[in-house]
């Protein structure tokens, strides 16, 4: 069991200062060193606890006193404080992070959320960027397992259904969260955002607003879970305000890393219906705005459209975006904080944490046109 570091008491804390400050020469023999009064108000701490340490510094020689002046640094040799010093804390182990991708906002908040706790826990981070390759992923999953890294967070790659490295860390009892999205048949510890939840409320908000024709756009379904969920909250809004689901709405194959102008264009051409629009993520709700406007098709007058993950400078696009965003940063916390919890109790039950996401009502929204308002 990993147990953490304890906090050295103030009394320590105070005698280590005056000896490093000597030790690296900031003050030399015979200099005056802060009084008893300037060192409790620097530490904020009690008079007696200052006496305490400098009255140790000086039976061991540190220092020595002159009555009315002060104290002063006494000249003695420097292996003798150096001796005098605690030993430093032996280093922990570092944390790997491993994320399909660091080129947007979401990723970028969540390394970040990572990186706060574990460096106040005073774990080191390496960061791992997978490529979104599944190859790549399972190869530095070994590796990071053969740096003897002291725990894992993993953002599975996009349409990972299944990995066997992943698979071998769960069975072998590896301190291990995977993030964001989850392995279905995998019994790991995850902490994601609940996505049926967050697409629900989005198309609820649509069909509030009167809409009936709402098309869904993303990558292949299958495989991720972040995205499947994403489609059952889709679904499960159109079931219960008893719309057919009908899909010819949906477009589910787009690649997220080519070009989709044309793909979208052919998918608002078949459907002129369509009134509104919930697409899975900022890339392809940006790529539907824009072939949109070369269709001459008006967000939000002719097509309301809404998409999940905020991005950067959203406030500022010519039209703001309604959108499901997501607590990024602290999904990243979450996660790291589960797994120093693993590592302090192993055998502890497996923890699955829904973070809620928030709808965030901006200007790509609006009633359907008059025209279109029926099936």
């Amino acid at each position: 069991m990993i147990k953490e570091d304890k906090q050295p008491s103030l009394y320590e804390q105070i005698k280590t200062y005056i000896l490093s400050e000597i030790a690296q020469q900031h003050w030399k023999p015979h200099d005056r060193i802060p009084s008893e009064h300037e060192l409790t108000r620097q530490f904020s701490v009690s008079r007696i606890t200052v006496k305490k340490a400098m009255s140790d510094l000086v039976e061991n020689g540190v220092i020595y006193r002159l009555q009315g002046k002060g104290s002063y640094v006494s000249p003695v040799d420097k292996s003798m404080i150096a001796d005098a010093l605690p030993a430093p804390s032996p280093a922990k182990r570092p944390i790997a992070l491993l994320l399909p991708f660091i080129n947007n906002q979401f990723n970028a908040l969540l390394l970040n959320g990572v990186e706060s706790v574990l460096s106040e826990a005073g774990y080191p981070l390496l960061f791992c960027n997978t490529g979104n390759s599944q190859e790549k992923e399972e190869r530095v999953i070994r590796n990071m397992v053969d740096r003897d890294v002291a725990g894992m967070i993993i953002y599975p790659v996009e349409g990972e259904s299944y990995n066997r490295e992943i698979l071998h860390l769960t069975l072998d009892s590896f301190p291990l969260v995977v993030m964001d999205r989850y392995l279905r048949g995998i019994d790991t510890n995850f902490v994601c955002s609940d996505n049926v939840k967050g697409a629900q409320e989005a198309v609820d908000y649509l069909i509030s607003l009167g809409h009936r024709n709402i098309g869904f756009v993303s990558t292949t379904v299958t495989g991720t879970s972040s995205i499947e969920d994403r489609l059952l909250g889709y679904e499960k809004s159109l079931a219960e305000h008893q719309i057919p689901i009908d899909h010819r709405y949906r477009l589910v194959h787009l690649d997220i890393e080519v070009p989709k102008t044309e793909e979208i264009r052919s998918f608002l051409t078949r459907n002129p219906g369509l009134t509104a629009i919930f697409a899975i993520n900022p890339g392809f709700g940006l790529e539907i705005l824009k072939v949109a406007e070369e269709m001459n098709i008006r967000v939000p007058q002719d097509l309301s459209l809404i998409f999940f993950d905020d991005f950067e400078l959203s406030e500022f696009h010519y039209v703001r975006p309604t959108c499901v965003s997501q607590e990024e940063l602290k999904l990243g916390q979450e996660a790291a904080r589960l797994l120093l919890s693993i590592m302090m109790d192993p055998k502890q039950e497996k923890r699955k944490l829904f973070l809620p996401p928030a709808l965030i009502v901006r200007d790509s929204t609006a009633p359907p046109p008059p025209q279109k308002q029926s099936r």
